[in-house]
């Protein structure tokens, strides 16, 4: 009884510190949040505390092992448009935005780009996910999850991953709900004040446990919403997703999907320390 006690008291102090049970809280050197301060851990790697919390990688760091591209049917891996190196995975453009236009890129370079989103080969329904990006000028990129691929032509709800340089940034509903970290053209997070310059790693969070969903960035909480809600379907009828429920159906409120990375076409965006535990 006294050594039953004694474990237990144990993992009490391991993760009284933690950060929501032991949640990656360091963009900079995935670190998990132990004892009261962050457990080193090295990118695309899971710590001793992130594993006993239920955590798993979702991305290996080096290959498309567990992901598809929406283009091929979400049967395989994208045959180009993705950069695996050094531990980065980075979706490529066609085109590039300039002065708040889009123009072309070389011929050369274009044609790296355009492969499609990346989507994961599993569906969930109760998650965390954690994800670290690094934007560029004018990028654009989203995590979408509760995708199905043949339901309300695979729109689905998305983490908005944005520069402020993006025209599309002041567009849609009430020209805020399109910025980082909102759920895009839906509900915004005014979240600017904790986005970290151009070049170092954000951390994008997002926990789905029955319907309530909440985005945080960078350890900020910046939104939370109740799928399904009066709210929510106020909310979904003033949106662009409307056009795409049929009768009797209710868009948002699909209750297992994929999570996806956008391929926005015109933008570079990395992405790294994808992690996710199923709750």
């Amino acid at each position: 009884m006294k050594s039953t006690y004694l474990l237990s008291l144990a993992a009490a102090v391991l993760f009284a510190g933690c950060c929501t049970d032991c949640t990656p809280c360091n963009a900079s050197s995935g670190a998990c949040c132990a004892g009261g301060a962050c457990e080193a851990a090295a990118p695309n790697t899971l710590s001793a505390a992130e594993k006993a919390a239920g955590w798993k990688l979702l991305w290996d760091g080096k290959s498309f092992d567990g992901w598809v591209g929406e283009k091929n049917g979400c049967k395989t891996p994208p045959e180009k448009g993705w950069k695996i190196a050094d531990g980065v995975l980075t979706v490529l453009p066609r085109k590039a935005i300039k002065d708040g236009k889009w123009v072309d890129l070389p011929p050369e370079q274009a044609a790296l780009g355009g492969g499609g989103d990346l989507v994961t080969a599993k569906d969930y329904r109760d998650f965390e996910l954690s994800v670290d990006f690094r934007l560029t000028e004018a990028a654009n990129s989203g995590i979408k999850y509760f995708y199905n691929r043949d339901q309300f032509k695979g729109t689905c709800e998305e983490y908005q991953i944005l520069h402020e340089a993006h025209p599309d940034s002041t567009k849609g509903r009430d020209g805020k709900c399109r910025r980082v970290a909102s759920l895009y053209d839906m509900i915004p997070a005014n979240a600017e004040a904790f986005v970290k310059p151009l070049g170092e790693w954000n951390t994008a969070r997002i926990v789905s446990k029955g319907t309530h969903v909440e985005h945080w960035l960078n350890g900020h909480k910046v939104l939370s919403y109740e799928r399904g809600s009066a709210e929510f379907r106020a909310i979904v009828a003033q949106s662009k997703y409307v056009k795409e429920q049929k009768p009797g159906e209710r868009w948002g409120e699909a209750p297992t999907g994929r999570i996806k990375l956008q391929d926005h076409n015109d933008s570079t965006v990395s992405y790294r320390n994808l992690k996710i535990r199923e709750l």
